[in-house]
């Protein structure tokens, strides 16, 4: 929507991430300044990344701009390009034996109601506000190894070099139908979809 808040991804976690995402947002809709004839229920938001075990979770909530960390003044960059991303994560994995290479995807998707903003005032007694503590979460993960090279043209990302569980290919090989059956983002919507046809 133009004219939507630029939202800054500053959390420690993907949880953290998505819910300020959702909340912002709808927070922005339920004031009124899209001119919606009728408000939308909720708005969804996720944020989603790889995790490594050997590298202590990284690249984490940085995967998208994991490169662009090692330059001056990075927390003003944007994305950096995949092809730098996967080369960080080759370097510093080296050394680390196709064993030790345990990884996943992770999704997280925040549902927020939509309200409008006079009926959610702030709490004087609570840093979250009513949106925040509505907010619902669903969480999904497909595990797996980094390989020691990529391989793969489909796909985006970390992709060429993520083999999922299973597997003795990569994402980027894998066909869209496989990949989006055991993707993160599909284990998370699967559980939001779930919680839908429950309401």
């Amino acid at each position: 929507f133009p004219g939507s808040p630029e939202i800054v991804e500053d959390a420690p976690n993907f949880t953290g991430n998505a819910i300020k995402k959702a909340v912002e947002l709808a927070r922005w809709i339920g004031s009124g300044k899209i001119g919606f004839a009728q408000l939308p229920d909720f708005v969804l938001a996720d944020d989603s990344g790889l995790e490594v075990d050997a590298l202590r979770g990284a690249p984490g909530v940085h995967s998208a701009r994991f490169a662009a960390l090692d330059k001056p003044q990075s927390w003003q960059m944007g994305n950096s390009p995949d092809a730098e991303n996967n080369a960080k994560l080759l370097r510093l994995l080296g050394h680390v034996p196709l064993a030790h290479r345990k990884a996943r995807f992770r999704c997280v998707i925040a549902m927020t109601p939509v309200e409008p903003v006079a009926a959610t005032p702030a709490s004087p007694v609570c840093y979250a506000d009513e949106s925040e503590l509505k907010t619902e979460i669903f969480e999904g993960a497909c595990e797996g190894h980094i390989a020691l090279v990529p391989s793969g043209k489909g796909g985006f990302g970390y992709d060429p070099l993520f083999i999922p569980v299973e597997h003795d290919i990569s994402f980027a090989e894998l066909g869209e139908e496989e990949k989006n059956k055991l993707s993160h983002r599909a284990k998370a919507l699967e559980k939001l979809k779930s919680r839908l046809r429950v309401a």
